[in-house]
Order: structure tokens, then C-alpha cells, then sequence
């Protein structure tokens, strides 16, 4: 069952019988990503994959589909794993185009400075070597042999990794190392220093330490673990036609891989919502009572469902924002969180709690209003399939998974799809989801203050400005990669463009962060200007959702005047650049007194007199860190 999970990519509803039909028939970028929703196999991703090309090369709009420009270097055959990934990108939101290298052509491809890579815009480059590609040499018993056999295979890919890198400038995504199914020693293998399985477990410690800003690990080797070295490995295929792993396996190898490109874009989901009864614990909590539920140990049913709540803590944990939708009265709903003995989750890990008899798509709007987020960072989690279908049909951004019969695999099932995927992991990301606690937390004052201005003046908000720096790198990286609404160009920049912003003395550069009296909203702005005699250019000003409304634009711009000021300079210009989804900055400039100087459909440009420019005065502290 485990396997089949991961084969059949079982979170996923399986396609419509006029698949095939409707594939023919996609006109747009939207409705191939709304087709690439499904479980499927490679054959039909294939055919994703060609429909794509086809409105490529006969200019139909893509939008919104974000396009994305990738090298593969292996030394398998990767040819018929290409429309796979191509097809599954569409699943994130992302057009990819891949540049190949032909067969076993990774050091050549590395160490020479004209390649198929040479002129092309790539923004990472997959790096998949399996353990017939490197320089394994088992020496069973010999430490000493050993270790020098890891470091050498250790240095060479860390060598390709540098070459591919300064070469093209792209980022790498490393695949790990599957180990091999044949083990001589038996139970003993893995522990006699020399062996094959020995040399691939110790190299794989030694390549994460390759994890940095601009190299990701593509973990192959617990994928393999998942479904099982024996079915991953095809010594058949591999003799045959040099295939790296059986070709079922190429959808979900393709969704590993568009979950880490999807990351790098910022669109890893943020918020899991829950269903209730038959979901958090058995039974139905308005008939059954609190006595009557289950959950806790010593009953299968009950124990499984304590299990979806053990995992949904630990999202939680690590940052997940959690939120509650339920058809219920709201007060029964609640019983369980404050009263039963074996419930894990309890009221204060739930941001939002949406208990009542309206439908589970607007509760989910409210939801998402509440705390800021949009559609596209919620996951749904139901056991209904009727619920789940109408979710699916309201609210198409929001992932729903479909769950088994056994509530036995909700929980490896969740996990199983990816939807939380980290290539990161820093304290703010840690803090997340209290930060959207404190922020549902600030609605209500604000609902019970008698006016803004009061309810401002009570938060006693202190911002601190600071430059960039190594210490933010991840998290300003992440704010330009996935923030889309409060964002006036949506340039995106990864760690590298940051540290060279950070290092470059051209450039005004500010990482904002917020307090009040509820607690700390962590960074929440992100601003780089080209600096220029007597002009200043913003390039990238974005801010988070949760502080709309608080003035805090105003106080930013308050500290850009004043370090132009000072530099020299005598005007200050920014550009809009209109999206689907920036709609609410279109009068960012104008608000903050800025005067048009330019518009098309394109773009818009604002110009602000230094010398005009009055301070006004905020409800907010400023504080610096240098």
C-alpha cells in the first residue's frame, strides 16, 4: 500500500475519462495547469508535455503559468523522463523548459566552458548522478580505503557543482544517492566500514553539507526508501537502456522535483485547514457526544486519528499555520479541544476556527481573508469526498487531497504529497504560525477599538530598519520569491542576488521588521534601491499582507527619504508593474504622495521632490541595526 501511494500519486483525483480530449482541446497555460491536478501516469504527462510545446511555438498565452529555464545532467538516459517533468511543472503553476545533455556527459558538461548550457538563461540546473556514476570503490573492511574513496567522490561532485555554477550562474538542484538493492554481507553491510552500501550512506551525510543558498538536495534516496530499492532499481533497464529507476516511478520522481522549483518560487503552501468530525478524531462530536469520539490509544480508529493530529502539530511546529473548518455548532466543536483527555491539538494552536453550516468553500474565503493568505497557500484536509469535490470545484488554488478509506493513512498520505515543502528552514519560518496567531489576535482589538487611529496607537509599534545581511539572506530571498500582492514589480532574486545587493555599495537596501504590544510580526518588508547621484530608483518594494492597513508604508518611506537625503540625492522613482495579482498597490505611489510621470498597460512610473517631501507624523517607532 505504502508503494502504490507514491506510484499511483494517490493524493490526487484520478483523471477524467476524456483525459485525453481534454488535453487536445487546452487553448490556455491555465487549463493545462488544472488538467496536470490529476494522478497520472507518464504517458499522459507526456501529452501535457506536448500540448505545452504546441502553444509554445504557436503563441497562445501561457498565463498564469510562470516560466522556468532548467539544465539535467546525468549519467542515465533522462530523454523519457523530461515530458514527465515538463508535464508535472504545469501541476505548480510553471512552464519549464529543460536543456539536456546527452547520455553519461556530466564532467564534460562541467569542466568545459562551451556546453549546451553555454548562453542560456537557466535558473538551476539538475544535477542527477546515481551511484554507477561516481568513483564507488568498495573496500570491505578497510576504513582508511574507505573514507578516502568518500572524500574523493565527495570532492569531485562538489567540483561539478562549482564548475556548473560559475559557468552558467545557476542555481543546483543535487540529487542524493539511491543505494543499491544487493547487499553481500546481509544485516552486516551497512555497519562494515568498505562496503557499497557503507560508502553510499557515509557519502550522502558528506553531501549535505553541499545545502547552501544556491544548492538544494533532491532527497532520491528516501524517495527509494518509500517505494523500495527493489522496485526503484531495474537491473533490466539499466543493462538495457542505461534507465536510472523503473519508469513508474517517473511521475512522483517528477513531482519531487517540481515541488523544490515551486519552493524556490515561494509557492509552498502555508495553511492546513481541517475538517472535524471523521478527520481530527471518529464520530460525529453533535451526536456522539464528547464520550462518544474517537481518539487516543488502545482503538485503531482512534489511534489513527490521533496520529492526523500528531502530524498536523507538527506542521504546526515548524511554522504551518493551522485554521478549522467544520460543519457544526460552534460551541460543540470546540468541547474536544478544551476538554477531552487524549486531544493533542487544542484551541491555541488553531489561527482560525470556522465551525457553523455554511459551505467549506466560503469558510475557507473567510479563512484566508482572516489571516491574509491567499487560496494558493491553503491545504483542505477532509475525509468527505463530496466536500472535498465542491472545495475543488470553488476554489481550484486551494490543494485538497484525496484521503483513503483507512483514516490509518491520512496522515502518510498528507505527508506523502508535498505540500509543505522546505528548502529552508529558519527561525522566523519557525515562528509563522504564531505570527498569524498574533495577527487574528489584532483584528480583534481592532474590531473592539473605536477607531483606527486609537486601535493603531494601542498596538505601540516599533519597526527596526537594517540593511541586508547574512542573517536575513534566507528569509529576504524568500519574501522576494513568494510575496505576489504587496509587491510593486515582482522581481524575484534568490540568496546569491541578495548577497551581491548586500555587497554592493550601488545600492539601498532594507530589511524591515515589525513589534507591538501582541507580539512580533517578524520581517515583513523588503526594499532594494539603486542609488544614483541625484536619483534614487526603488527596484523591489514589497511587504506582507498581515500589516496592510498600519501605516507601515508610510514609515518605510519616511526612512528612505531620509537616507537619499542624506546620499545626496533630490528625487525618488518607482514603477508599478501591474500583475493578476498586485492589484492592490496600483495606488501605492499615489497615496504616499509620489506624482505620475509615465503609464502604459505595461507599467507605470512615480516620481517623488526630496526636497517636498513633509514626514508625517505615525503611530510607529523607528529603531536601526546596523
Amino acid at each position: 500500500m505504502t508503494n502504490n501511494i507514491y506510484e499511483c500519486l494517490s493524493w490526487l483525483p484520478e483523471a477524467a475519462t476524456d483525459f485525453s480530449r481534454s488535453v487536445s482541446a487546452a487553448t490556455t497555460g491555465g487549463e493545462l495547469r488544472e488538467l496536470a491536478k490529476f494522478s497520472l501516469d507518464q504517458n499522459q504527462l507526456g501529452k501535457l508535455a506536448n500540448r505545452l510545446f504546441y502553444l509554445q511555438s504557436n503563441g497562445f498565452s501561457l498565463a498564469p503559468l510562470v516560466s522556468v529555464n532548467i539544465g539535467l545532467v546525468s549519467n542515465s538516459t533522462t530523454k523519457l523522463l523530461t515530458s514527465a517533468l515538463i508535464g508535472t511543472a504545469l501541476r505548480f503553476g510553471i512552464s519549464l523548459t529543460i536543456e539536456q545533455t546527452e547520455y553519461n556527459q556530466v564532467a564534460q558538461t562541467a569542466f568545459s566552458t562551451k556546453t549546451i548550457f553555454t548562453g542560456k538563461a537557466l535558473s538551476a540546473i539538475l544535477l542527477a548522478i546515481d551511484y554507477r556514476g561516481l568513483p564507488l570503490t568498495p573496500t570491505p573492511g578497510n576504513r582508511v580505503a574507505a573514507d578516502q574513496n568518500i572524500q574523493d567522490c565527495f570532492s569531485y561532485v562538489r567540483s561539478v557543482i562549482h564548475s556548473l555554477r560559475t559557468n552558467t550562474g545557476a542555481q543546483i538542484i543535487l540529487q542524493n544517492i539511491a543505494p543499491p538493492v544487493e547487499i553481500p554481507f546481509g544485516s552486516y553491510e551497512g555497519r562494515l566500514p568498505g562496503t557499497l552500501s557503507w560508502l553510499v550512506a557515509h557519502l550522502n551525510s558528506e553531501l549535505d553539507c553541499l545545502l547552501s543558498d544556491d544548492t538544494f538536495i533532491l532527497d532520491v534516496a528516501g524517495l527509494a526508501s518509500n517505494v523500495g530499492l527493489s522496485n526503484w532499481h531495474d537491473p533490466t533497464l539499466w543493462n538495457i537502456g542505461k534507465l536510472p529507476f523503473a519508469p513508474r516511478y517517473a511521475p512522483i520522481y517528477a513531482d519531487y522535483v517540481g515541488r523544490i522549483l515551486a519552493a524556490k518560487l515561494g509557492k509552498s503552501r502555508r495553511c492546513l485547514i481541517m475538517d472535524l468530525d471523521n478527520t481530527l478524531w471518529g464520530g460525529v462530536i453533535g451526536d456522539d457526544g464528547l464520550d462518544g469520539i474517537l481518539i487516543g490509544n488502545g482503538d485503531p480508529t482512534a489511534e489513527a486519528h490521533l496520529q492526523v493530529q500528531r502530524t498536523a502539530l507538527e506542521l504546526h511546529d515548524r511554522g504551518i499555520v493551522l485554521a478549522v473548518s467544520s460543519k457544526n455548532e460552534d460551541a460543540a466543536a470546540r468541547i474536544p479541544f478544551l476538554e477531552h483527555p487524549d486531544m493533542l491539538l487544542r484551541e491555541h494552536n488553531i489561527a482560525v476556527f470556522q465551525a457553523n453550516w455554511s459551505d467549506k468553500a466560503s469558510n475557507i474565503r473567510a479563512i484566508a481573508e482572516t489571516l491574509s493568505l491567499g487560496l494558493e497557500s491553503m491545504v483542505f484536509l477532509d475525509d468527505n469526498p463530496a466536500e472535498r469535490m465542491q472545495v475543488r470545484k470553488e476554489l481550484p488554488g486551494v490543494a485538497v487531497p484525496e484521503l483513503p478509506e483507512d483514516p490509518a493513512l491520512f496522515a502518510r498520505t498528507l505527508i506523502a504529497a508535498g505540500y509543505f515543502e522546505a528548502i529552508t528552514f529558519s527561525a522566523e519560518d519557525q515562528m509563522r504560525a504564531s505570527f498569524y496567531q498574533d495577527n487574528v489576535n489584532r483584528i480583534q482589538v481592532l474590531n473592539q477599538s473605536s477607531d483606527m487611529v486609537s486601535y493603531l496607537k494601542s498596538l505601540e509599534m516599533e519597526m527596526i530598519c537594517a540593511p541586508f545581511d547574512a542573517n536575513g539572506r534566507p528569509r529576504i530571498a524568500q519574501l522576494i520569491s513568494k510575496s505576489n500582492q504587496f509587491n510593486l514589480t515582482t522581481k524575484r532574486y534568490n540568496e546569491v542576488d541578495v548577497k551581491n545587493f548586500e555587497e554592493d555599495s550601488n545600492y539601498f537596501t532594507r530589511q524591515i521588521r515589525l513589534k507591538d504590544t501582541l507580539g512580533d510580526n517578524g520581517m515583513i518588508s523588503v526594499i532594494i534601491c539603486k542609488k544614483n547621484a541625484a536619483i534614487w530608483e526603488i527596484d523591489t518594494w514589497l511587504m506582507s499582507c498581515r500589516v496592510l492597513g498600519r501605516r507601515v508604508e508610510e514609515a518605510a518611506l519616511m526612512d528612505i527619504v531620509s537616507n537619499a537625503k542624506k546620499s545626496g540625492a533630490t528625487k525618488l522613482v518607482g514603477t508599478y508593474c501591474p500583475t493578476v495579482k498586485n492589484a492592490i498597490v496600483k495606488g501605492h505611489y499615489s497615496k504616499l504622495g509620489f506624482t505620475n510621470t509615465f503609464c502604459d498597460h505595461n507599467s507605470e512610473t512615480w516620481a517623488l521632490d526630496l526636497e517636498q517631501y513633509q514626514p508625517p507624523e505615525l503611530p510607529i517607532s523607528l529603531k536601526y541595526a546596523i
